[in-house]
């Protein structure tokens, strides 16, 4: 006998389907292997959705915590520009005289971080 071959949007598909004929959460769940929690989620996802709840998401993050802001990074590029032989220290004193108050500044190290990441535009 061949292996059936299906993939993980047959198996919701036919998830929500046995649930739509009237089976209970519990069994159903308990056939597929999964836990109610992810049933209900499923299901939920199906009936606020439609079918393209039910394709997989994307697990990449919507944020990443330590990212600097876009402008931050781009005035620390410039001033690298600039200025090619300074390094962390005085371009985050730059960013304090010109950003003071207005936004919170980043430690030295984050922006020797940025820095190592444009190493490209040394001369």
């Amino acid at each position: 006998m061949p292996w059936r071959e299906s993939s993980v949007m047959e198996e919701r598909l036919r998830f929500v389907a046995r649930l739509l004929d009237g089976e209970g959460m519990s069994d159903v769940c308990r056939q597929f292997g999964i836990s109610r929690k992810t049933g209900y989620k499923i299901w939920d996802r199906y009936r606020q959705e439609g079918l393209e709840a039910l394709c997989d998401r994307s697990r990449r993050p919507v944020r990443y915590a330590n990212q600097l802001p876009d402008h931050i990074e781009r005035l620390i590029v410039e001033a690298k520009r600039d200025k090619p032989h300074w390094g962390a220290r005085k371009i985050r004193e730059l960013l304090v005289r010109r950003l003071a108050g207005d936004v919170r500044i980043p430690a030295r190290s984050t922006v020797h971080a940025g820095l190592s990441g444009i190493s490209c535009l040394r001369p």
